[in-house]
């Protein structure tokens, strides 16, 4: 019989195991590998020190992109940095890029990060989470509300006025809270209501909302947001994206508006600044030849928005340019060293182990090339062990098929911009969802 602390181990042990063996790293397969990017490390670490001295100071942290081949562990990096950014009291974003999370759409982006924001020691949704913890008496707090109902704030005042409403109804009108909640995570705003719930509550303070197109409203939140946080005593907001390279895929204009965004969340457009957001990004390697040299996107891209008569779109162009410089920048991931391979076969030797509470055999690692990926090693031992605990009789004979990513243009992953200014429907958030 065993007891509740060697359950937890079996468990953990388990769930490590079944998500490296998917190729799905998770929380307890990252913290029991750690990482063989140390350099990485050492780098997200300082940015972390940088982003809360940024966030305190008003200013724009900075970020970075990694690149790596397919199965080079990128997924396993981003998650470690996520364990990492949570132990040093930061919220967590972990976002993938889809047809449903198109990068170069900002509104679709801060509705999945928001979604899928982790906040530390916390297991609610992340904002109305990070809402409980505010203390109107504390410095941060005090700080924050200065700076979003002062004159120096250039957000749209939807977010003064919810701020300045929520600090009153917090205690008394549930719902009132929960559709300020809902407008601060993405969704659109009433002014008729809030002015409403301002005057039920005997206030007569007075907001000018001005019309705001959705693309907007969610680069003002992506600045909101982190702010919030700090308020309520975290030290910002931590945004990884992985699967960069489906941008590949897109049309060229798309593909030269995601390459501006990169440029954006890696902290590097002048004048445009998020302070308390910090970011990491991954790409594959192969991305800057296979996309922008191939599809001389360079020249392309910009010249496609430069085309368009809106103005917008004439400022995306230079932005897609310092993107792609930055991509070709990207920190590379360095195949795993022979030395790196046998403490990591050793880890997951002993991961097995106590999953299954058996004492796995040495095992062929297969032959060490300089491109095997450390995925490829850990599927083999993992699939090997596998088959000798439950057939320990039975020879297997793995074989491997490399997967590797398609940049072919593909008009399904089109979405329309949300608040795009050619759709007069989306010109306004002044709908009746408040």
């Amino acid at each position: 019989m065993i007891d509740l602390e060697q359950a937890s181990e079996l468990v953990t042990s388990r769930r490590a195991i079944e998500a490296l063996r998917a190729g799905v790293p998770n929380r307890d397969a990252v913290i029991s590998l750690g990482t063989a990017h140390g350099d990485i490390e050492q780098r997200f670490r300082e940015q972390l020190n940088q982003a809360k001295e940024a966030g305190t100071a008003g200013l724009n942290p900075s970020g970075f992109l990694v690149a790596g081949n397919f199965g080079s562990g990128k997924s396993h990096l981003l998650e470690y940095l996520k364990q990492l950014a949570l132990t040093e009291n930061f919220v967590v974003s972990k976002v993938v890029v889809s047809k449903e999370t198109p990068l170069y759409d900002p509104a679709k982006l801060f509705r999945a990060a928001i979604s899928s924001a982790i906040v530390p020691r916390r297991r609610g949704a992340a904002l109305a989470e990070v809402a409980a913890q505010l203390d109107p008496d504390s410095r941060a707090y005090r700080d924050f509300y200065e700076w979003i109902t002062g004159p120096e704030c250039d957000l749209s005042q939807r977010f003064a006025a919810t701020v300045f409403l929520h600090q009153r109804a917090r205690e008394q009108d549930l719902e009132v809270v929960e559709r300020i909640l809902s407008f601060w995570a993405g969704d659109q705003f009433d002014a008729t209501a809030v002015k409403n719930a301002l005057k039920e509550l005997g206030q007569r303070v007075a907001f000018r909302f001005e019309k705001a197109n959705s693309a907007s409203l969610a680069l003002q939140r992506f600045r909101f947001a982190p702010r919030l946080m700090m308020a309520a005593g975290y030290n910002g907001w931590v945004l990884l994206v992985d699967e960069v390279e489906l941008i590949g895929r897109y049309s060229v204009k798309q593909r030269g508006k995601s390459y501006a965004a990169i440029a954006r969340w890696s902290g590097n457009l002048k004048g445009e600044g998020y302070p308390g957001l910090t970011s990491v990004l991954a790409i594959t390697t192969d991305f800057e030849r296979a996309v922008i040299d191939e599809k001389n996107d360079r020249i392309v891209a910009p010249a496609k928005l430069r085309t368009s008569a809106r103005e917008t779109d004439q400022l995306t162009a230079s932005q897609a340019e310092k993107g792609m410089q930055i991509i070709g920048k990207a920190v590379k991931l360095a195949m795993p060293s022979p030395v790196i391979v046998a403490a990591t076969y050793d880890r997951v030797r002993a991961l097995h182990a106590a999953a299954y509470g058996w004492q796995p055999p040495g095992i062929d690692a297969g032959e060490r090339l300089a491109s095997t990926r450390m995925r490829e090693y850990v599927k083999r031992w993992i699939y090997q062990w596998d088959l000798k605990r439950l057939y320990p009789d039975y020879r297997s004979d793995i074989e491997i098929d490399r997967l590797e990513p398609s940049y072919a243009e593909d008009e399904d992953l089109e979405l329309p911009l949300e608040g795009d200014l050619a759709d007069p429907r989306l010109d306004a958030e002044d709908q009746p969802r408040f």
